[in-house]
Parts: C-alpha cells; structure tokens; sequence
C-alpha cells in the first residue's frame, strides 16, 4: 500500500509539472488541469472501490502553506523604485475598489434576499472578491514585464488587504473606535514584527555556514505567520514585506546599515532561497489543487441552484473590474480577464465559523466561481496570445 501511495503521488506531481510547462502555450491554467485530475482521481477510486480516508482535515494546511510560499515568490519577484510607483499605485487602487465595491454589492443582495444579518453576509461575500495570487501570478509567465508585474503586485495585494478586511469584520461583533482602534494596532505591531524578524531573517540568511540554511529559513518564516495567525495579526504584511526586501537590496544599498549585510555576497544566497521556494510553492500549491479537485462532488459543480448566483457574481466581478482599469486608464487587454478566485477563497471559506455561515454561500459556489473565473481568465489569455501573434 505504501508503494502505490508514493507511485500514485509521484505520478500526480510530474503529471502536475506537465501542466505548469505547457500552461504558458496552451493559455489553460494549469489550476484547471489539477483540478480536473484530482476529480478524475476521486472518480477513479470510487469505480474501483479503493477505500480512502476523509481527507478534507488537511486542505487548510496545504492552503495555508501553499499561500504563504506563493506569496513570498512573487514578493522576491518584484522590484521596488521611484520607477515602480505608478505601477503600484494602480494595482493597489485595482486590487482595492472592485474588492470593496462587489464585497458590499454581494453582502447587500445576501442580506436581502436570504434574510441573513448584514455582517455575516459581509463576512461570506469577502472571500468571493479576492483575486488568487496562487492561480494569478503562474498563469502570467508569458505577459509583457509590465502587466507581469502589475498582476504580481495586484494579486498579493489583493490577498494582503482580503485577508485584512476578512478579519476585520469576522473577527469584530460591533463596529466602533475600539474597534478600529485596536486594528491600527494590529498593523503597527506586525510591521514592527517585520522589520526586525525581516533583518534578523536576511541576517541568518549571510551567516550560516551550514550546508542546510534555507530550510530553517523558510520554517521560521512559515512560524512567524502561523504565530501571527494565532494573535490575528496580518501575517501576510510580513511575508510580502520580507520577500520583497530580500529581493530589492540592490536598492537599499544607500541605506548604511544595509552595508553590514552584505548586499553582494547576500544577493548570491537570495538568488538560491528564491528557487528554493519557486520549488517548494510548485508543490505545495499543486498538492492542494489535486486535494480541492479530488474533495468536489459532481453535484456540486451542476448545482443550479447556486449556478445562477456564480454567473451573477462573475459578472460583477469583471463589471467592476473593467470600471477600475478604465478609471486608472490602463489596457483592458489581458488584464481584465486575470481575476480569477481560487486558493484564498477556499480558505477564507473553510475558516468561517458555523455561527457564521449563510446558506446562500455554499462549496458548490466557491468552486462554480473559482472554475468560471478561471476559464475566462484561459479565454483571455488565448485571445491575448492571438492578437500578439496577429
């Protein structure tokens, strides 16, 4: 049985870096492909009776651990300047207003069609508006740098700020100056927790000796979040602040503490870490994919019922979206359709408490809203490609 498991795994994996391969010519996501393999799998197992134990208890960990690394690729991945501060700009304000605006817009029609209270309508309608850098930032390998780096910055901003607001109002049960008061602290205190975890990270990064140093690296990392999880402390700020500080220290230089670093010899070591992590986040983000794939029921992607709310959703998601871009007077072409839902979704979902759940927001939505985002983001991308060619 052992063996099989390890065949079987293995085989799912490598079948996995197929996909991640011939994404970039095929344009289909290779989020899609895992999907579709884990629900092959899951139908596989159950025409031969091959008994398989529950395993939903362990999505939220590969979720989890797969957001943390993806993020912090594509933090390294990024290049902080003067230069960069349009771009920024826009991606903050393109992964903000559509969020707030479909957030609201959804927590509105919940309330007033389901009856359900407006604070757990908000709470359910903010995982559907956040953009998935685990499905995002793949899928754009074979864009311009520009728009690279602008779905880059506005998906890991759109994880960061989600996450924030999802917590905000899960996590409060009035809203007032306490309130608010108290979630400006829990700001300064993890950008504190950031800097100094920051420099005390890069700094162990340039001194250790030991041919086993980015392991330990990437295990504190994932404890700094997990410990600032347990606080409801914004941990992701931190992963995003860290990745993008180690991949900028060309750019720090001016400062002078920076110098007892070492930028030189340090960039040779981050230049390692970061293809460590690419690895890492390769397999933990398809790991989670075949699981979500292998957990879905066909009823569940044919629900009808929920079927017209997805299209409904979709539809706004875009409306808004194309608003922002025009507002910001960046191209429609291909940055409209890559706004697809997906790994934060599912685990803001799975972490609504059951006091809290509305019936109207089901599995069978999360995962018809993930697919048709997803799918158009395929459709734009192929058009995309056609007109470059053309």
């Amino acid at each position: 049985m052992t063996i099989t498991i390890i065949i079987t795994i293995c085989t799912l994996l490598l079948l996995a870096y197929v996909f991640e391969r011939t994404s970039s010519k095929t344009k289909v996501p290779s989020v899609i492909l895992l999907l579709l393999l884990g629900f092959v799998v899951r139908q596989l197992t159950s025409f031969f009776e091959i008994s398989i134990p529950n395993l939903t208890p362990i999505l939220p960990f590969f979720g989890t651990v797969g957001l943390i690394l993806i993020v912090l690729e594509g933090s390294l991945e990024l290049e902080f300047n003067k230069s960069k501060a349009s771009l920024i700009k826009k991606s903050f304000l393109v992964s903000l207003f559509p969020m707030l605006a479909l957030a609201f817009l959804l927590s509105f029609l919940f309330h007033h069609y389901g009856q359900f209270s407006f604070k757990d309508s908000l709470t359910n309608a903010v995982p559907l508006c956040i953009i998935s850098s685990a499905i995002a930032i793949p899928s754009v390998k074979s864009l311009t740098s520009f728009n690279k780096e602008f779905i880059i910055y506005e998906s890991s901003l759109s994880d960061i700020i989600g996450v924030l607001f999802f917590n905000f109002i899960a996590l409060n049960d009035t809203f007032g100056f306490s309130s608010f008061g108290y979630f400006g602290l829990q700001l300064i205190a993890i950008t504190v927790i950031s800097f100094v975890a920051t420099i005390g990270l890069a700094y162990m990064l340039n001194k250790i000796d030991h041919h086993i140093k980015f392991a330990p690296i990437i295990l504190l990392v994932i404890l700094i979040y997990a410990v600032s999880k347990v606080y409801h402390l914004p941990g992701l700020i931190f992963i995003f602040l860290f990745g993008l500080f180690l991949g900028n220290l060309d750019e720090l230089k001016q400062f002078k503490w920076i110098e007892k670093l070492k930028p030189d010899e340090l960039n040779a070591e981050v230049n390692k870490f970061k293809e460590l992590t690419i690895e890492a986040a390769f397999l933990v983000r398809s790991l989670f994919f075949l699981l979500f794939g292998y957990l879905i029921q066909t009823e569940e992607i044919l629900n009808m019922d929920t079927l017209i709310w997805a299209i409904g959703i979709v539809t706004a998601i875009f409306v808004f979206r194309a608003i922002q871009l025009k507002i910001s007077k960046l191209s429609l072409s291909p940055l409209l359709f890559i706004a697809p839902r997906g790994l934060i979704t599912i685990l803001l979902f799975l972490a609504i408490g059951p006091e809290q759940n509305i019936s109207l927001v089901n599995k069978s939505l999360i995962i018809q809203v993930i697919i048709l985002t997803a799918l158009i983001m395929m459709l734009g991308l192929m058009t995309n490609r056609k007109q470059q060619q053309e």
